[in-house]
């Protein structure tokens, strides 16, 4: 296994002291807790339907399949256009699906269809938002400052998960789940407000990709062409594929076998506060070496069985924080390396690449992990995705 990345450690909070990281994080946290409102409701709301986690599955299935089919395409668009303008456009598609799902809810109107076809808009504005909003944080920083500037953009998305179920579990009895899709709505005025006060002069000028040529294709061949890369995304996809489908089986796992209908929620802030340490943990590397990468998905990947044979709720708690260390700081890790590999010019291409292997993988684990949960076993339905975690980690030591 190769070691040639440096682990030379700095601060965690480094990037903070440029005045465009500081505005623009802000108002992604924000955002966020919103997000993860929607999110935390959204799952809710479709088990509560027919108590099934197929359901769920299903609806990854159509939240996740344009990532898969636009992902890649979302990263040549990114790198050829202004990433500022595309993510300002993006942000604003999220904040009108956030309306129309809490207009289906309050109109009484959410049933699966209507939630399906919500959730495949959503899909949509974010596989072309992803690329763009990552990319953008590049631009924010100097180079040497990337690999930490990604490894606190992680930290602000998970850090909102903290909020935002918690806030859910508190306020889905007395408000219903409409009032939360509102208050998602309401929250992405802070993430544009941020992209708005950003200042020109202070960002670091980047190339944009030539608008000829076949920029998905240049991508696909520079990651085959370099082992360590090649091997490091191919682990990634297995491990997003199947160790990643918490939201599809907590709800029914926390119910069924822990008598905690109500649950749901606070095992996504537990896994949350894991997933801040993991990403701060990872912000600390200037380079990230392949055996903290290595590290990552072994602790995936046994937190995982864990989780699935958890005796009580509150075990299942004290092991979702090493769930959500682990998975936040194999994603950020995975970002940290193929970021450091690439040229300003591809950077947008490859981080739509990882996020195809991230959440373009979900319509794939999801409606299996859904029907594993309902047809085999509601703790295997985790689990296994953890047993294939720790199956493909020797694979990297081919990465040389």
């Amino acid at each position: 296994m190769s070691e040639s990345t440096k682990s030379d450690k700095g601060s965690a909070f480094r990037s903070l002291r440029h005045r465009n990281v500081r505005v623009y994080f802000v108002g992604l946290l924000l955002s966020n807790v919103g997000t993860w409102l929607q999110f935390t409701a959204t799952s809710l709301l479709i088990y509560r339907i027919n108590h099934r986690a197929t359901d769920a599955g299903l609806n990854t299935l159509f939240q996740f399949l344009p990532m898969l089919l636009l992902g890649a395409w979302a990263g040549g668009f990114a790198d050829r256009h202004d990433r500022r303008t595309v993510t300002m456009w993006t942000q604003t598609a999220l904040l009108v699906q956030a309306v129309l799902l809490a207009v289906a809810d309050f109109s009484g109107h959410a049933s699966l269809p209507v939630i399906y076809s919500l959730s495949l808009v959503l899909g949509i504005a974010n596989a072309i938002d992803n690329p763009s909003r990552r990319g953008l944080v590049t631009e924010l920083v100097e180079p040497e400052d990337i690999s930490n500037a990604m490894s606190l953009n992680t930290t602000v998305m998970t850090g909102s998960r903290i909020f935002g179920p918690a806030i859910a579990a508190a306020l889905i009895g007395p408000l219903g789940t409409a009032w939360l899709f509102s208050m998602n709505a309401v929250s992405y005025v802070a993430v544009i407000v941020s992209i708005l006060m950003l200042r020109r002069s202070d960002m670091i000028a980047v190339p944009t990709a030539k608008r000829d040529g076949k920029p998905v294709r240049e991508a696909l061949q520079f990651v085959w062409a370099d082992p360590y890369m090649r091997y490091s995304f191919v682990v990634f996809t297995v491990v997003s594929t199947f160790a990643f489908n918490y939201s599809v089986v907590l709800p029914k796992l926390s119910d069924v076998m822990w008598n905690e209908p109500n649950g749901y929620p606070i095992l996504l802030t537990m896994t949350s506060f894991g997933s801040v340490g993991g990403a701060l943990a990872t912000a600390r590397f200037r380079q990230v070496t392949m055996g903290w990468y290595a590290a990552m998905i072994a602790i995936c990947g046994v937190a995982c069985i864990g989780m699935g044979f958890a005796p009580n709720f509150y075990s299942a708690c004290v092991v979702a924080l090493p769930l959500g260390f682990g998975g936040t700081a194999l994603v950020a890790s995975m970002t940290g390396i193929s970021q450091s590999k690439v040229g300003p010019e591809m950077r947008s291409r490859i981080m739509a690449l990882q996020s195809v292997a991230f959440l373009g993988s979900t319509p794939i684990g999801g409606p299996i992990t859904g029907w594993i949960g309902d047809h085999i076993s509601i703790r295997w339905s985790i689990a296994y995705g953890g047993v294939l975690a720790l199956g493909v980690l020797p694979f990297l030591k081919k990465a040389k």
